[in-house]
């Protein structure tokens, strides 16, 4: 036998490596190396458990790839956020939708029975599980009572999570997210977005649902005008919608307020006019005039009167500067009338010193406010209007034409204005008009008002509309005591000499 040749142990031998406590090894060159890693257990052992994990790892994400598939094919989504002008409309729709699931669940769960013969089986299920609200948040209302008491309501809203709800027998995934991080910079509220989910098939209740929400948004404020209030770098609405003012409730001179009515009414026909000819498409008004005339109250009755709200901003508001204002006045809300009070400020430039929090006073300044009204950056389709007390204080070149374009006085009660709030207030118990005579006479013996003729014998005396009509709300359904009270119109300085013993009856 040849020296290097391998020896093979016997089977005998292998038996006594066995039983004497000896382990037997095969050659390198036994089987080869394949043959060796594929018959060590551990290795095996191994090698199975990675196969397993990278089999897992495949089927988790073929899971993931074939969810995501499916969902892109079946589902859809809609996202809303806080800025767009949507976002309130669907929160009070949400609210009202599931404010009535909440309201109704009681009397479906009695009256399932009915439901099921009724409307069949497959409707009384779909009542069965149709989902309710889990994330509230908390609304709470308060109602003026017609004897003047306030009484408050609590009503449960979606608040900020998850929602399944139910809406024409198609079920919609409510994702409603609230980043406490991000906080929009104009507002300081935080950034919300509320996502919709539902089934591609399902996608039409989107149209259908916003188009309710709409619906149900003009109904909240139909008959209403809203009031927005400038708050940091954004208009926010200030209190609840209010009744629309009739413009017969506001008295002004004889053809006053026809005139502003009338202008403004044409210059809204007239967007094609302006457009044509490169004019840029905006109005300005004035109202001055002493305190108590009626400018605020003509201006919240002509957007009435319009159908249009009210974005009101006061120029000697503490902080605000020009670019403040410019910024303001080029985000009005649509169809809203701007009402700039205190015009006059801008050109005190009240530059005051900070107070002991850090607060300054208005730091608009002359040029920022014709700036604002006229600049390249301001915007077109705007009516505005402003107020001062003191129109002396106003330089020329704030009313030219293009900033202001008409200038109107509402001032002291002439004789035709105190006869119209007599009928208003005493039309129906003076019918033949007699005591309407005796209280203009009164008025004119005072030196309230002027004569006949229009001669004006005492014109520091003259009152306003709204001492007035403090007068008459003072002596509703009372005529004598309005007549009697007259004396009261006039200056504190004066009414002393006019004692009640020289007030007829």
């Amino acid at each position: 036998m040849a020296k290097n040749a391998t020896q093979v142990p016997t089977a005998d031998a292998v038996d006594q490596y066995g039983r004497s406590g000896v382990s037997f090894v095969h050659s390198a060159n036994d089987g080869g190396f394949l043959a060796q890693v594929s018959g060590n257990p551990f290795f095996t052992a191994g090698l199975g458990l990675a196969g397993f994990g990278a089999a897992l790892a495949v089927g988790q994400k073929g899971i993931r790839h074939g969810a995501s598939f499916i969902k892109r094919r079946l589902l859809v989504d809609l996202e809303i956020n806080v800025k767009d002008e949507s976002f309130p409309w669907f929160l009070h729709w949400m609210t009202l939708h599931q404010r009535g699931q909440l309201s109704r669940s009681a009397r479906h769960a009695a009256l399932d029975g009915i439901y099921a013969r009724k409307f069949g089986f497959s409707e009384s299920l779909m009542r069965r599980f149709t989902p309710r609200m889990h994330h509230l948040a908390i609304d709470t209302e308060k109602i003026e009572l017609p004897n003047g008491a306030l009484q408050t309501q609590f009503y449960f809203m979606p608040g900020p999570g998850k929602h399944l709800l139910r809406y024409k027998n198609a079920f919609i995934m409510v994702n409603r997210a609230r980043e406490s991080k991000s906080l929009d910079r104009m507002t300081g509220k935080p950034w919300e977005t509320v996502t919709l989910t539902t089934l591609y098939s399902q996608r039409h209740v989107f149209e259908k649902l916003f188009t309710e929400a709409e619906q149900l948004a003009h109904q909240s404020t139909e008959g209403k005008t809203i009031v927005y209030e400038a708050r940091t770098m954004s208009w926010e609405q200030f209190g609840e919608p209010r009744r629309k003012r009739p413009t017969e409730s506001v008295i002004l001179d004889k053809g006053v307020k026809e005139r502003i009515v009338s202008d403004v009414k044409d210059f809204l026909r007239s967007g094609k006019w302006y457009y044509d000819r490169g004019i840029p498409y905006r109005r300005g008004y004035l109202l001055h005039g002493p305190p108590g005339g009626g400018k605020s109250s003509f201006i919240q009755a002509l957007a009435g009167e319009l159908n249009y709200n009210i974005a009101t901003l006061n120029l000697s508001t503490r902080g605000l500067t020009d670019d403040r204002l410019n910024h303001l006045l080029t985000i009005i809300p649509r169809r809203t009338l701007v009402l700039l009070e205190d015009a006059d400020a801008a050109f005190g430039n009240r530059r005051i010193q900070a107070d002991a929090e850090g607060y300054q006073g208005a730091n608009v300044t002359f040029s920022g406010l014709l700036n604002a009204l006229d600049g390249v950056a301001s915007a077109e389709e705007r009516v505005l209007f402003m107020t001062t007390n003191h129109v002396e204080r106003l330089d020329s070149a704030l009313v030219r034409p293009g900033r202001v374009d008409m200038i109107v006085r509402i001032g002291e009660i002439t004789r035709w204005q105190a006869g119209q709030f007599w009928d208003r207030f005493y039309g129906e118990l003076d019918q033949q008009g007699m005591f309407r005579a005796q209280f203009l006479e009164r008025l004119e013996h005072l030196g309230l008002i002027e004569a006949d003729d229009g001669r004006q014998t005492h014109p520091e005396r003259a009152t306003n509309a709204s001492a007035l009509q403090g007068l008459f709300l003072y002596n509703k359904d009372d005529m004598q005591g309005a007549i009697a009270m007259a004396s009261s119109l006039l200056p504190e300085s004066l009414i002393e000499s006019h004692t009640s013993a020289n007030d007829p009856g």
